[in-house]
Parts: C-alpha cells; sequence; structure tokens
C-alpha cells in the first residue's frame, strides 16, 4: 500500500527532505498515516529568509483585507472539519469528539480575528505642548517562527498563525513529528483558502535537533524577528534562552502541574465528572490536564471512592468510536508515561491497573483491540505529597494524584508549590472561597466549578513560572505578541519644542485661605 510523502513547502514550493519517518495511528500502529520527509537545519534558515522577504508586501496589504483572508481561511476549514478532525484522530489518536472540538477551535479563532483586521487600533495621545499630537500605531514584528506540540495539532498553531498573519507578519511553522500529515493538510487549507502569496506560510518538517540548529541559524542572522514555541517546560527554557541572547522574547506555552481543589462545600459528582475529563480526556496529554486533586480531609475518601469508580467504568479504546480515552500519542510518550510509573512509592495508593493494556493486563468493557495500539490503564495515586516526584513534576500522561488538606490556607500553598502555573480548578459554593483561590493561585488560568482544560478564542491563554514567561495567547491579548508599538509625535508650531522643559505651567494660588 502507498502513503502519501509529506515535504516542507518553502516559497510555496515542496523541499526534497532527507530521511524518510513513518507517522502511525498510534490506535492501529500497523496503519501508516503518511512518510515524512525530515529536512535538514538549512531548510529553515531557507523559510525564514523566504518568509523575510515576503514580509514588506504581506505588511502593506490592509489590514482589514489580511483579515477577509483569515475568514476565507476559516470558511475553508469549516467545510473541511469532518476529515481534518478524522485526520487529527488517525494520526495522534485523539478521540473523534475531542479532534472535531479541536477543529472548531480553528473556525472560532479565525472568526474572532476577522474582526481585529478592522481593529489593530492606534490611539491619538494629547501633548503637553500646544500645536503638536501623539499617536501610537501596531507595527508587525516581521518574520515569525512557531514550534508546536503535536497533541493539538491544529488548534494550538492556529493560535499562533492566525493573529501572526493578521498582523502582518510572515510566518515559518515547524510543527512536531509525530503529526505531520495534518500539520501538512492544515497548511495547504491556510495557503489556498487565504490565498497566501509565496513565502508568507511556509511549513518545515524537521526533528528537533535540526529546528533548533536552524532557529539559531535564523537567529543569528536576523531572519527570524519572533519565536513562538508550544512544548516541555524543559525545551522551552532552552528557548527562551536563546531568544534572549538576541533580546527577543519569545512566546512560550509550557507544562503544566495543574491543581484542582476540592472544598468542604463542593459538589461532589460534579467534581468527579470534571477530574474525570480533566485527567484522563486526551489520555491526560493536554498541557491542562490535571496533576493533582488536592481535597479537603473531610470529603477525600468519599471522593476517592467515586473519583476510583467512574474511572474505572470510563470508556477507553478505539478513539474513533464514543470514548473518553484512546491511545497514547506516540512510542515515545508510551516509553516515558511508563518511566512516570515507577515514581510510584510505598506510602502511595494505587487505584486502577498500571500499564499497558493487553490481553495479559485486560480492561473491562475496553472498546476495540488494545493489542493494536499504544493502550494504557488510567491510574489515580493517592497519597503524593511535596517531594515527590509524581506530585512536582508534570507527568504527561493518563495518571492523576491526590493529596489532602487541613485549612483553605495549606490548600492553595500546596497547590502552587510545584511551580508550575499554566491552569487550575476549584470545586466550591463558596464564593469567598473562589475568589480568594483566584487571587492567591499562580495559575494563568482559573476555573471555577469546572475543569482545569478547556480554552476559548477570545480568552487569554498562557501561564506563569515553569508554565511560561507570562506571554498569552488567544483573544486580543495575542496582539501584544505579534506587533511593537511605535510612538509618532508631530509638532506643526513652525518652531522646537522641548519636552518637559519648555512646558507651560498655569500658575495655582497657594496661599488662598477659605474665610
Amino acid at each position: 500500500m502507498t502513503h502519501p510523502t509529506v515535504t516542507s513547502v518553502i516559497d510555496a514550493k515542496a523541499v526534497d527532505g532527507g530521511r524518510l519517518v513513518a507517522s502511525r495511528n498510534p490506535a492501529r500502529l500497523e496503519e501508516v498515516v503518511a512518510e515524512v520527509a525530515f529536512a535538514e537545519a538549512g531548510a529553515f534558515q531557507d523559510a525564514a529568509a523566504s518568509a523575510n522577504r515576503a514580509q514588506a508586501a504581506w505588511a502593506a496589504v490592509p489590514a482589514p483585507v489580511r483579515g477577509r483572508a483569515i475568514a476565507h481561511i476559516g470558511r475553508l476549514v469549516e467545510a473541511n472539519m469532518d476529515k481534518l478532525a478524522s485526520l487529527v484522530t488517525r494520526e495522534i489518536g485523539k478521540p473523534y469528539a475531542e479532534a472535531l472540538g479541536e477543529v472548531r477551535e480553528i473556525v472560532d479563532t479565525c472568526d474572532f480575528f476577522l474582526g481585529e483586521g478592522r481593529r489593530l487600533y492606534g490611539q491619538t495621545v494629547p501633548s503637553e505642548m500646544p500645536d503638536k499630537q501623539l499617536f501610537t500605531f501596531r507595527n508587525p514584528v516581521g518574520t515569525v517562527a512557531v514550534i508546536t506540540a503535536g497533541n493539538f495539532p491544529v488548534a494550538v498553531p492556529s493560535w499562533y498563525i492566525v493573529p501572526a498573519l493578521l498582523c502582518g507578519n510572515t510566518v515559518v511553522w515547524k510543527p512536531a513529528e509525530y503529526s505531520a500529515a495534518v500539520s501538512a493538510a492544515l497548511h495547504e487549507i491556510f495557503v489556498r483558502g487565504g490565498g497566501l502569496p509565496p513565502g508568507v506560510f511556509n511549513i518545515v518538517h524537521a526533528d528537533g535537533p535540526s529546528t533548533f540548529a536552524g532557529l539559531v541559524s535564523a537567529l543569528e542572522t536576523d531572519a527570524v524577528q519572533k519565536v513562538g514555541f508550544t512544548g516541555s517546560s524543559e525545551v522551552g527554557r532552552e528557548i527562551g534562552a536563546l531568544t534572549g541572547r538576541h533580546l527577543q522574547n519569545a512566546c512560550l506555552e509550557l507544562g503544566g502541574k495543574n491543581p484542582m481543589v476540592i472544598t468542604p462545600s463542593a459538589n461532589l459528582e460534579l467534581a468527579v465528572e470534571g477530574a474525570l475529563f480533566s485527567g484522563f480526556g486526551t489520555a491526560g496529554q493536554r498541557c491542562t490536564s490535571l496533576g493533582t486533586v488536592i481535597v479537603h480531609g473531610s470529603r477525600h475518601d468519599e471522593f476517592v471512592e467515586r473519583f476510583a469508580a467512574a474511572t474505572a467504568n470510563a470508556s477507553i479504546g478505539d478513539p474513533m468510536q464514543n470514548v473518553l480515552m484512546g491511545p497514547l500519542l506516540d512510542e515515545k510518550f508510551a516509553q516515558r508515561y511508563e518511566q512516570f510509573l515507577e515514581w510510584v512509592q510505598p506510602h502511595h495508593t494505587v487505584h486502577g491497573t498500571p500499564g499497558r493494556i493487553t490481553a495479559e493486563n485486560a480492561r473491562a468493557g475496553f472498546v476495540g483491540d488494545p493489542s493494536a495500539g499504544l493502550f494504557y490503564h488510567p491510574v489515580i495515586v493517592d497519597g503524593v505529597r511535596p517531594g515527590d516526584e509524581l506530585f512536582d513534576v508534570e507527568t504527561f500522561g493518563p495518571i492523576v494524584g491526590v493529596t489532602s488538606y487541613a485549612d483553605f490556607d495549606e490548600a492553595i500553598e500546596l497547590a502552587n508549590a510545584p511551580g508550575y502555573g499554566l491552569s487550575s480548578s476549584i470545586y466550591t459554593e463558596s464564593p469567598a472561597d473562589a475568589f480568594t483561590f483566584r487571587s492567591r493561585i499562580g495559575a494563568g488560568m482559573v476555573s471555577v466549578n469546572n475543569s482545569t482544560s478547556g480554552a476559548e478564542a477570545h480568552l487569554p491563554f498562557g501561564g506563569n513560572g515553569k508554565s511560561g514567561n507570562g506571554s498569552r495567547q488567544s483573544g486580543l491579548w495575542v496582539l501584544d505578541q505579534f506587533t511593537r508599538w511605535q510612538s509618532m509625535n508631530w509638532d506643526y508650531s513652525g518652531k522646537l519644542q522641548k519636552a518637559q522643559m519648555d512646558v507651560a505651567e498655569l500658575v495655582p494660588d497657594t496661599d488662598f485661605r477659605l474665610p
């Protein structure tokens, strides 16, 4: 059986790659979705050079016209939603319902930024001098390098690419190696749907070392003016350090150890439902996946009993069926997840059967053939505490920790302890608890009586600490990542007026007193 070959596209031309790597369906490992031709580091540099050549002309296109291009892209995505979602499911194993929601996020993002094409506002600012006007303008940063993970292979890239293009930037996109086929499809939709000129949006398929080497070269030659990266905290540190040496500030969306606090007043049925989706949706492979449930001691036993029962009864298997959880994304994540399972300590209590789902290590009610793919049992580890790796470190996979607390101060201390700061959740009926949690949690996103996962196209998305450098995606806030403010002063007085030196002052009567 022949498979499509995915190649890099630079300056609207397919580029012959190097070694071929098979992208496999993680739910049916025998199925090759595509062959990916991996480019060398020079291809990244070539793509950046192509984007630089195209940038000035693209920025000269009026912003409302660029907005219309984004609208056309959204309509083309909408017309191909089923096919694109099916490809997401085939290539990374995300349950189809989730994949369809992810594709819908692209449409929502395009719909939002259509309007921003007519709202890239500057300001008119009053001057302290007569006969002088002050203005501000948003200018594009230039060429943007976007490097993304594959757990959200189309939605998260759109958070970077759509606003970057809208603001007049050109883009070089390096998607994850294991989601190359769906990335190629999305690139084709963008180029065709937007009518983008050659060089405006380039895609490079490469492995990690080649990408980093290419990025180093592009930064050294000033071919890239902005980097957006979604991935692990470890790699994010390297990207941040690299861009910092070139006086750039990368947009970093990194990992999370997202806490869920359950207070005495919580609706446990709702909390269990939220924990199940947060912890095991996408097989726990979201940056916003639930890390640790921090539950009040008075509700601990009942919550764990309910959560364990719900997890045991959850539907797992073929992601094209109606399941909570499909396979792990790729073999490398399966190997890493097995290492996480080795972090279980004697003082922990494990609920569920750790390890891969097989005929010998079976799961009741499994949908499909577990031996065909990278399917793992979801597990709950009770009794985690600070100092445990399972408490302190992001675990990318279907594993959730549980700990207990005595008072609210302790709950917040535990929630902040790992040092990540992406997403968080609290279940409570107390407004005071909700607002106190919001003001004291270090996370960039807070949910009340909802899961740690979930984003909307018009709300800022991003984290702090180990989860990012404070940059935000989505909504109007992301415009500050892809534009630079420029100020302008226009003096029509006919003479040199020196700010702070020639300012006229009114003279107050400081001696006046009421009779």
